[in-house]
């Protein structure tokens, strides 16, 4: 006899600020593990994002919907400024899905599932390791390199690209 499962929300948040191809590396794989992903894009009122949380609304869903869409499973975007896993918690989901570059992020993350599980024991954390291609790239090098002129189009999504050109016109 089989158990009839109820349909898995994962929740992955972030700054994005930008998105980077890292970023699409664990969208792609967590569409995978549920019906449902919800990207939540973190607004924290110390920090002076790059973009605004509307253009990183933008570009979410212009380089996330047809991941999710390959995939079979819904995308929604939403902001939150309090803990993630009260975020997480209003948005119904079962998965906390974090991505993982190198054992300095392990550790990190350990940490942060550790406290999350105590908070909230219904919500599994999962870990998703980067693609070697993927694993160096961080979107604070990427806002760095492309402020100093930097081509970042092997980190990013073109139409990321596009908007950190925009921002940084080349200096002459």
């Amino acid at each position: 006899m089989s158990a009839i499962r109820a349909p898995r929300t994962a929740f992955y948040a972030g700054s994005f600020d930008p998105i980077t191809n890292g970023h699409l590396d664990v969208v792609r794989h967590a569409c995978r593990l549920a019906e449902t992903l919800v990207v939540a894009i973190g607004v924290h009122p110390g920090k002076a994002p790059l973009f605004s949380v509307e253009a990183r609304r933008e570009m979410i869903e212009a380089e996330f919907q047809s991941l999710a869409a390959e995939t079979g499973a819904a995308m929604r975007v939403v902001t939150f400024g309090d803990l993630a896993i009260d975020a997480a918690r209003r948005e119904g989901a079962t998965l906390l899905i974090r991505g993982l570059r190198d054992g300095t992020d392990l550790d990190y993350e350990m940490q942060m599932a550790g406290m999350n599980s105590a908070m909230a024991p219904d919500i599994a954390t999962v870990f998703l390791p980067a693609s070697p291609m993927v694993r160096p790239i961080t979107a604070t090098l990427v806002r760095q390199i492309a402020s100093m002129g930097g081509d970042v189009s092997r980190f990013v999504p073109a139409g990321v690209a596009a908007r950190l050109r925009a921002k940084f016109p080349a200096k002459a």
